[in-house]
């Protein structure tokens, strides 16, 4: 492995109080949990997860740079797509995940320039430390809309409005299969005093039949299946009385996902902005994430009741909603703010960078099925 960066004490003293957190439930469970839970409490055991503790997660003094980050053009061409959705609903706009809260004053800001504002602009997310993060970001870019901007503690009942999500279904729980060559559920024990992988049958009759539906049969294959993110949305579409979902997130359709040729799965931790195979590494210092299947998504949504509307790539569904003519405001004589600004927005679109490997998909109800960021290159006959 790479020599990684050394955590300071107070960190390396918080990552050692979850994994005894950690190795206790295992205790307590047989010996064994599934990876899911091991994977939910690393991410957000209560003032010890990685979501949940106090460490700084984004931009270049974190672990990894998500695009609100590295462009506030990918925020203000998403508002385009949202100021043509959101007059249709109730006017709540949700947003999951929000990071440092970044995305929701870039959408805010050409929002309000479109003069389409959201009567609502409704913030769930599950960690204290960005919640906090947000309010001061969105107070100092934004103070003249703070009125417009609430944080919820739990999922409304129902939702009359566009719900988004950045890289949130890939920081979801997500199960791990070992093909032997029948499917076992890999979960996690303890041996020597370390974290160690063991496999046993699964018991789960949801993962049971999930798997025995999956293509791979060779023995040895490993991956993911995220019973989360069905179950996700799921519950959003039951909740939606009218409205969109859009998310966007790095993944693949189920026949890519499951190719023979990614035998050793998605699953990747990301610490100091090196990836990490050993998901035991540091617990509650490194995030943990894993490729969506957007095949099962696509069938979670439809399943639920909801309008697949769209599936296809973030540079195609940010040049359709038109990213190319907010450049064009820029002033390229003015090379200080031109080409590190053209630079970020050649990441969120080409192929070798953002582009291709992150992908947009879009639900809705009782909205109109014309969406400008899925006018072209749409991807539904790839599910």
């Amino acid at each position: 492995m790479t020599q990684l960066p050394a955590p300071d004490a107070a960190a390396l003293a918080v990552s050692q109080e979850l994994s005894r957190h950690i190795a206790a439930e295992i205790a307590t469970h047989d010996g064994w949990i599934p990876f899911s839970r091991y994977m939910e409490l690393a991410l957000y055991a209560p003032s010890l997860g990685y979501y949940s503790a106090g460490s700084r997660k984004f931009g270049a003094a974190g672990d990894f740079v998500t695009a609100p980050e590295l462009s506030p053009y990918f925020g203000r061409t998403l508002a385009r797509q949202l100021a043509e959705l959101l007059p249709q609903t109730g006017g709540t706009l949700y947003e999951f995940g929000a990071g440092t809260g970044r995305l929701a004053v870039d959408i805010l800001t050409e929002l309000e320039a479109l003069g389409q504002l959201p009567e609502r602009y409704a913030i769930i997310d599950l960690s204290a430390d960005l919640v906090e993060r947000q309010r001061q970001t969105l107070a100092e870019a934004l103070p003249h809309l703070a009125g417009r901007v609430e944080w919820l503690s739990e999922l409304p009942e129902q939702f009359d409005g566009v719900i988004i999500g950045n890289e949130v279904l890939d920081a979801m729980p997500c199960e791990l299969l070992h093909w032997t060559p029948t499917p076992q559920q890999r979960g996690v024990t303890v041996r020597d005093g370390a974290f160690a992988w063991e496999d046993r049958p699964i018991a789960d009759p949801r993962l049971a039949a999930v798997a025995a539906a999956l293509p791979p049969e060779a023995a040895g294959y490993l991956s993911e299946v995220s019973l989360a993110n069905r179950a996700f949305i799921a519950t959003l579409a039951a909740r939606l009385v009218r409205g969109a979902i859009l998310l966007i997130d790095y993944g693949f359709p189920e026949r890519e996902y499951y190719h023979p040729q990614r035998h050793m799965g998605t699953l990747i931790g990301h610490y100091r902005h090196h990836t990490v195979d050993d998901p035991f590494y540091l617990p509650g210092l490194m995030d943990l994430t894993s490729h969506v299947d957007f095949t099962a998504v696509a069938l979670a949504g439809t399943d639920a009741g909801l309008d697949l509307i769209g599936y296809t790539t973030q540079a195609q569904f940010l040049v359709n909603a038109g990213i190319t003519a907010l450049l064009q405001q820029l002033d390229p004589d003015d090379v200080a703010r031109y080409a590190p600004r053209v630079a970020a927005v050649q990441k969120l679109l080409s192929p070798n960078e953002m582009g291709e490997l992150f992908k947009v998909i879009g639900f809705g109800k009782g909205v109109s099925i014309d969406w400008i960021g899925l006018t072209e290159g749409d991807r539904c006959h790839a599910l």
